[in-house]
């Protein structure tokens, strides 16, 4: 069995790798100053986008938490580290389906 929690550092890895911009709110995330805040900002998080029908709120509430809270919480990771894989797949996809129509 694949070590979950290796899993899911390593598609963060990637993602920092991918997007720059996101390397310093992961590394401070996994390792640095967030560390205390992750559980209580991800159950925030995971409700305000379960309420995602009211005005300020939004559906992107809902996948931030939970990727929070799977550092954490044995049980989201493999789950979270699946929908990370399939998310960089189509996000791949569909820049490929981009740069070939520029072209």
């Amino acid at each position: 069995m694949v070590d979950e929690k290796a899993r899911l550092h390593r598609q963060l890895e990637a993602v920092a790798r991918e997007m720059p911009a996101t390397r310093w709110f992961i590394d401070s995330l996994l390792h640095g100053p967030l560390r205390m805040l992750r559980i209580p900002v991800g159950v925030v998080l995971v409700i305000g986008g379960v309420l995602s029908i009211l005005p300020v709120l939004g559906l992107w509430m809902l996948p931030l938490g939970l990727l929070l809270l799977a550092v954490d919480i044995p049980f989201l990771r493999p789950i979270v580290a699946r929908l990370l894989v399939r998310g960089r797949r189509r996000i791949a996809v569909l820049r490929q389906r981009r740069a070939s129509k520029r072209y």
